[in-house]
């Protein structure tokens, strides 16, 4: 006996690849709903490469009864809506959004990291999936923190558009197209042009000078990791459509070197080291695209402060950052406590 499963938000890049990862990693699902909203009423998605065809109904009208599981990529305003409406009919909601990530009743998980947090889920029967940047980065971050203990973390995160969702992506693909053919690239999505630029601005500002971005960055890894870790965080949008990655400046109590961090990381569980050093001896975006792990290379010593390391860090932000999670924290739910399936 399986599970009934909900993926809210199935139109959507996040929601798509939900299902793909589902049908991918055969999660013992018995039956599959799709639901969004209104204006995606009737439409079809396909479950992965199965070949079956699902339809979706509004969210408006579904009945969370008997469900087990909801995946939800609709965004912090339905999510306030809808998510207590799942909970309370018995149907666990795993969230993407930001809505639930800080409140100290709902677990944030990163299953590679803290799985054992799953088990304070029944107080809200909501779990929180964490920001996309921050999910790759305890995950790299994790195996060292438990060998030397990190004092201190400074991160510039290099975020694809696939962040900002579709419209993010069609926007990087039109200001490109409309610069080779000598049209105005004028932003709508993004504050300024993306095509061939960076943009040092996600999400929106706080008083004092960072943005909302870097904020999550900074509470969300101290909520997952460990809460004595010092943080800040730079978060810079660029011309990549999909693959998040992150140059990272790691502080700890305790010695250790870039060999020992090497042999650490090849180990971890997530991880996936990919670090010669020589031309093409490290993973970029483009080569982690549909990809489960947590790619790290360039790891190094520091020898500006005592017991420090440098890294990069890329992932499929689509996938860990965000699908991949969620069905991790999904199976991780039916182990430890729905135990439905065999």
């Amino acid at each position: 006996m399986g599970y009934r499963v909900v993926v809210a938000g199935a139109t959507g890049n996040v929601g798509r690849e939900m299902l793909n990862i589902l049908a991918e990693r055969e999660f013992p699902a018995d039956e599959i709903a799709v639901v969004a909203s209104a204006r995606s009423t009737g439409d079809q998605v396909e479950y992965g490469e199965t070949g079956r065809k699902l339809t979706v109904k509004n969210i408006e009208h579904f009945d969370p009864a008997g469900w087990d599981i909801a995946l939800f990529a609709i965004g912090s305003e339905a999510t306030k809506i809808y998510a207590p409406k799942f909970a309370a009919a018995g149907c666990t909601v795993i969230d993407n959004s930001s809505l639930y990530r800080m409140d100290p009743d709902v677990p944030l998980i990163v299953p590679e990291v803290n799985p054992q947090a799953i088990d304070g889920y029944t107080r809200k029967n909501i779990i929180a999936n964490p920001n996309c940047s921050t999910a790759q980065m305890v995950v790299a971050l994790k195996p060292l923190h438990d060998a030397a203990t990190i004092k201190r973390v400074v991160v510039a995160t290099y975020q694809s558009v696939s962040g900002a969702g579709k419209a993010g992506m069609d926007e990087l693909f039109e200001q490109s197209r409309n610069i080779f053919v000598g049209d105005p690239a004028e932003p709508r999505k993004f504050t300024k042009q993306i095509a061939f630029n960076v943009i040092p601005h996600i999400d929106s500002f706080l008083e004092d000078g960072s943005t909302k971005e870097e904020w999550k960055m900074v509470a969300e890894t101290k909520k997952i990791l460990d809460p004595k870790v010092k943080v800040t965080a730079t978060c810079v949008r660029v011309p990549v459509f999909v693959g998040h990655s992150e140059a990272l400046n790691i502080e700890f109590e305790k010695e250790i070197s870039a060999d020992e961090a090497q042999k650490i990381l090849r180990e971890a569980p997530g991880v996936m080291l990919v670090d010669k050093r020589e031309d093409g001896g490290y993973v970029t975006p483009v080569e982690c695209v549909g990809d489960y792990a947590t790619f790290v290379s360039r790891v190094r010593e520091d020898s500006t402060i005592e017991n420090g390391l440098s890294l990069w860090c890329v992932s499929d932000n689509l996938r860990k950052g965000a699908a991949l999670n969620a069905v991790q924290i999904a199976e991780l739910l039916g182990r430890r406590h729905l135990k439905k399936a065999a």
